[in-house]
């Protein structure tokens, strides 16, 4: 399912960033395979981004990678995410908390530049290993701390940590699209109110995207192909986002916290054999 991207690769002027051949869009738009896979990618991270189950928006692009490269992926899917992101800012308008934005958005901003700035140096896939890595240690760690302490246990907040959860979502976030398990490393254990919680997750997502556009675009990834497949998939967005919304809104904490905990710990296992695939068929 992953691997290198697929050849041959075409170095654009002024570019640092390898841009793969693309089908033209209405060769891309006539495969049946595409909307197989992008139609179900394009409602789980509705889905997510309405708040259930925030982990589970990551299978987006490995899901789409089925039909194509994953850069592909992440260009197509980043302008529906920044539109999916307006409507849940509405759906979630009257819930977030202040302190942890503040706290961890300058470590984002920092980190998306980090990504920019290596971007022709690093690649998705060992991200999403590092990533999968470190969300397993976080479950087995809140397994550990449920264990010992019971479900009430929770961490106060730290300036530190914050920012440099925040940096580490921000650069996960614009290589691959992964910025969640990093976020719901240091904000999880604070256990907010389940709508608190989406709510300032929404928000982190909102502005960590709008910012990614500048580079992305720098980096020569919205060609009218992507952007045509975007724009076919748009109307699809805001079923996955009111739907998860509904859900999340009746959710008892607890059964939201045990779920969320659960969709890191899958998705998590995916991206370390994901990650890891690359290197073992290299």
């Amino acid at each position: 399912m992953r691997g290198p991207l697929p050849p041959p690769l075409a170095k654009r002027p002024g570019l640092r960033y390898p841009v793969p051949e693309r089908h033209p869009s209405r060769m891309l738009l006539s495969d049946p395979w595409f909307f197989a896979v992008a139609v179900p990618a394009v409602i789980l991270v509705g889905l997510s981004k309405g708040g259930l189950g925030g982990a589970m928006g990551f299978v987006g692009v490995p899901l789409m990678s089925l039909a194509m490269s994953p850069v592909q992926a992440a260009a197509i899917l980043l302008p529906i995410l920044c539109v999916m992101d307006l409507v849940s800012l509405w759906t979630w308008r009257d819930f977030y908390d202040r302190a942890l934005l503040v706290s961890m958005l300058p470590g984002a901003m920092l980190g998306i530049g980090l990504g920019w700035a290596t971007a022709a140096l690093v690649t998705a896939d060992v991200v999403r290993l590092i990533v999968g890595v470190v969300a397993i240690v976080f479950v087995a760690r809140w397994l550990y701390l449920t264990f010992r302490h019971g479900r009430e246990h929770k961490t106060e907040p730290n300036g530190v940590l914050a920012a440099a959860w925040g940096s580490i979502a921000g650069f996960t976030s614009f290589v691959a699209h992964v910025g969640g398990p990093p976020f719901q490393v240091y904000a999880l254990p604070l256990r907010l109110d389940p709508k608190v919680f989406t709510g300032t997750s929404v928000r982190f997502f909102t502005i960590t995207n709008a910012v990614k556009l500048v580079p992305y675009f720098a980096l020569g990834q919205f060609d009218a192909t992507n952007l045509t497949a975007s724009l076919v998939l748009l109307p699809i967005a805001p079923l996955g986002i009111l739907a998860g919304a509904w859900v999340v809104r009746r959710m008892n904490p607890e059964l939201f916290y045990a779920f969320s905990y659960a969709t890191v710990a899958i998705i998590a296992v995916k991206l370390v054999w994901d990650g890891a695939a690359t290197f073992l068929t290299s």
